[in-house]
């Protein structure tokens, strides 16, 4: 297609495209009724050939001296030229024994039709012939006709096309003028739908989930760099009052030692924050390639209650695995381990020292699974579809007490995803909560946003 084509507007190219549409059917139509009427009265012609040969066969006679003449003799024989219509009687060898009324014409066009006959035992042959010029001077007044009327059909019909297309397309202009006012700030508004049950509605539907989901995700964004603003600032803040406190007087060692711990403290949670942002920057921006490689998931889960059973001895928790046998997965170790501290580390941290914890690990169902179930203090209902958010803490005082930021399971949630899990919570108050990561029994990759594999 032409580079002008393309840059029309959408109605001038509906309306060329029916204006030629319409002069082609037009077209059509004009062909097959000029093929229709030139056949009509051709046949009319001929069949006016066929009674004029009757009418002779039944008015010739032959005369006393051997000729051929007419029974009776017309007042006028012009009448039958001026009629279009001639006669002529000719022997076997061809010599003329009759003419009405004078022969026909060399310089007209006609329509002729020959007969063998016998007139009172004397064989001629009877050609009688008709002018065309009538049937060619009705054809041309109808070519004349249609090629006048058609031109002005299609004009008024594109024209009315043009409209019509201008009235159907006046919902686009009116989602684009709306359109254009929705900017960052505005995002709250949305395309009219004037009729949610043709295209243009639907259309308008669509745009209108987009607009709904890249709000939500502007309000995500806008919630984040808020929290993490104001998670980054409570270390630094914590920081900075510890060494303040330290240099306005001296101290002795002990004291020194103190503060600097309580700034080590502050700067480790400050590290495993930046580190868990980046983590989730990473994984948004598709950055993350998964490494995957076969594992026993209850090995997996062994390495991690070896690694975090310490904290629970503190605690006087009592912490126990689960599984049957070797639970394979394909899966990148490092990130499903990482996932499954962070929900072990967050059963340690709520659940009361003396509750206990348990690492379920079995192969079954839809595929290998791993459950991490405390005897903690449970979530609240309404808390529960959003504990996976970023930031979301519960009792924000008591998770900055406890070294939490909000993400643990953000990470968790999205390590799962990635290799086209899920995980589920399942939590009842005042007795405990159990987080259930399900994972595929395929071998290879899934195309799961923000990760790629490579074997």
């Amino acid at each position: 297609m032409t580079s002008w084509w393309r840059h029309l507007s959408i109605r001038v190219r509906l309306t060329l495209w029916y204006a030629a549409a319409l002069s082609g059917l037009l077209a059509l139509y004009a062909g097959g009724v000029f093929v229709f009427l030139r056949h009509s009265l051709s046949a009319d012609l001929d069949g006016g050939l066929r009674d004029d040969r009757e009418v002779a066969e039944q008015m010739l006679e032959r005369t006393p001296v051997g000729g051929v003449g007419w029974r009776a003799e017309p007042d006028d024989d012009d009448d039958d030229a001026v009629a279009g219509r001639w006669l002529e009687v000719r022997s076997p060898d061809g010599t003329l024994l009759y003419a009405r009324p004078s022969g026909i014409p060399a310089d007209v066009r006609v329509r002729r039709l020959s007969a063998p006959y016998t007139v009172d035992g004397l064989p001629v042959v009877i050609q009688v012939a008709r002018s065309e010029e009538p049937l060619r001077r009705e054809l041309r007044e109808l070519v004349m006709i249609m090629g006048a009327g058609l031109p002005l059909a299609v004009g008024i019909a594109a024209m009315g096309g043009y409209l019509l297309a201008r009235r159907a397309l006046a919902g686009v202009s009116r989602m684009a003028d709306r359109a254009r006012t929705i900017t960052a700030e505005r995002l709250g508004e949305r395309l009219p739908v004037e009729n949610p049950g043709d295209e243009l509605g639907q259309l308008a539907a669509v745009f209108n989930d987009a607009f709904a989901r890249l709000e939500c995700s502007f309000d995500q964004l806008r919630r984040f760099t808020a929290d993490a603003s104001h998670e980054l600032r409570t270390p630094l803040t914590a920081m900075r009052s510890v060494g303040e406190v330290g240099l306005r007087e001296h101290r002795d060692a002990a004291a020194y030692r103190e503060i600097i711990g309580s700034m080590l403290e502050e700067t480790d949670r400050l590290g495993r924050l930046v580190e868990g942002l980046l983590t989730l920057s990473r994984a948004d921006g598709g950055n993350v390639s998964l490494k995957r490689e076969g594992v026993d998931l209850a090995v997996l889960a062994r390495d991690v209650a070896g690694h975090l059973g310490v904290l629970a001895e503190e605690k006087r928790q009592s912490f126990a695995v689960e599984a049957s046998g070797p639970v394979p997965a394909w899966v990148d170790r490092l990130v499903i381990r990482q996932a499954l501290i962070n929900l072990v580390d967050n059963a340690v941290k709520y659940t009361p020292p003396g509750g206990s914890i348990r690492i379920s690990v079995r192969d079954g169902g839809p595929g290998p699974t791993i459950e991490v179930t405390d005897t903690g203090s449970g979530i609240p209902p309404e808390h529960r579809d959003r504990v996976f958010d970023r930031f979301y803490r519960i009792d924000k005082a008591r998770s900055r007490d406890l070294g939490g930021a909000g993400l643990g399971l953000a990470i968790a949630r999205w390590a799962v995803e990635a290799h086209g899990g899920r995980i589920d919570l399942e939590s009842v108050e005042g007795r405990g909560s159990t987080f259930r990561i399900t994972l595929v029994h395929a071998e290879g990759s899934n195309s799961v946003p923000g990760a790629t594999t490579v074997s």
